[in-house]
């Protein structure tokens, strides 16, 4: 038991990350509940409910509950957190701190839910912290020089892309097209061009498996099964990877063109900045093979994906919990809000 706990919290839309102070990342589970629909009752939560996933009898639902990066269910996401800082590997405190990340360009009204429910699930303090500023910040950049990085993180639910420049966002961006939608495009192709049904877990795995963003040296296929349109029977078909890439064509122009207009938006030394420091990539987004390619000789400047892109959020946001008074500036970011008045 301890007085005080620090964690830094990375509430995705795919996975939800905790790092407790100077322990590292202690909980990395699926943002994900499961409840039954009899008793109105949490049955389960992260990787148990993951499994359940298109998987339920009709009176058991597996639900994201942060949806585009935002509270989607408040009572289910609120549970969710609840039973993960509830967690074996974190110890019990009388107070918990919160450094919380959150995605670029939220309402008034967005900020106070997020606030709300990481106060309801047993957090006495909250400070909310944008997710391409923990992105920069676990990717090793220096954001307290004078000179700008531009950061893209496309994460499951939404692309966050944010110009840094000391230890602040100058310019910023949200798009609801990110790893998720990424998938709902194969299920949808792969039913009206194959005539078959799949679910999310098949058109991950295809995703995963054979997905890319430019044409690759060596020719990927995949295996999958599903339910026949017009028979209703199980089939079993081949998924290449030039299908897959022509079906996320769409998606990547438009995160692409994104990208073009922040750049477009970006003050003139600014841009200059990113040309020499280049543009970094990260989420399970930037894992999609040559989308640092595709995006380098689209927008002219170089890529970088980020070490371990998949936990460089969660990593800034415990760089945070880790040494709350250095990072002090940052977290007074929203104080005009009233999130983060009660500072030491």
């Amino acid at each position: 038991m301890t007085l005080k706990k620090i964690v830094g919290i990375d509430l995705g839309t795919d996975s939800t990350r905790v790092y407790l102070r100077r322990a590292g990342i202690v909980v990395d589970e699926p943002s994900i509940v499961a409840f039954n629909n009899r008793t109105n009752r949490i049955i389960a939560v992260g990787l148990e409910a993951k499994r359940m996933m298109s998987r339920t009898p009709t009176h058991i639902t597996a639900i994201r509950s942060i949806v585009h990066g935002i509270v989607g269910d408040f009572d289910m996401a609120r549970e969710m957190l609840q039973k993960l800082l509830q967690n074996k590997n974190l110890p019990w405190s009388w107070m918990t701190e919160v450094a919380l990340s959150v995605p670029t360009n939220l309402t008034e009204v967005e900020r106070k839910s997020f606030e709300d429910l990481v106060r309801e699930a047993g957090a006495g303090q909250v400070y909310l912290v944008e997710q391409p500023l923990l992105a920069a910040l676990g990717s090793g950049l220096d954001i307290y020089q004078p000179t700008a990085y531009l950061v893209v993180d496309i994460g499951a639910g939404t692309t966050d892309m944010a110009v840094v420049s000391m230890n602040g966002i100058v310019i910023s961006k949200r798009l609801k097209i990110a790893g998720n939608h990424f998938n709902n495009e194969i299920i949808r192709a792969v039913r009206d061009e194959m005539k078959l049904h799949i679910g999310e877990p098949t058109a991950e795995e295809i995703k995963i498996g054979v997905g890319s963003a430019i044409p690759q040296e060596e020719r990927l296929e995949i295996m999958v099964r599903g339910r026949d349109v017009a028979s209703g029977l199980p089939r079993e078909l081949t998924v290449k990877d030039v299908q897959v890439r022509t079906w996320l064509v769409r998606s990547l122009k438009l995160i692409l063109e994104s990208v073009r207009d922040l750049v477009e938006e970006t003050p003139p030394e600014l841009v200059g900045d990113v040309h020499k420091n280049g543009i970094y990539i990260c989420g399970g987004g930037s894992l999609l093979r040559g989308i640092d390619e595709l995006l380098e000789r689209e927008i002219g400047v170089e890529v970088k994906v980020v070490e371990d892109p998949l936990h460089c959020v969660a990593r800034g946001a415990g760089m945070i919990a880790d040494d709350m008074k250095t990072y002090q500036p940052i977290l007074n970011t929203f104080s005009s809000l009233g999130i983060g008045d009660e500072s030491e």
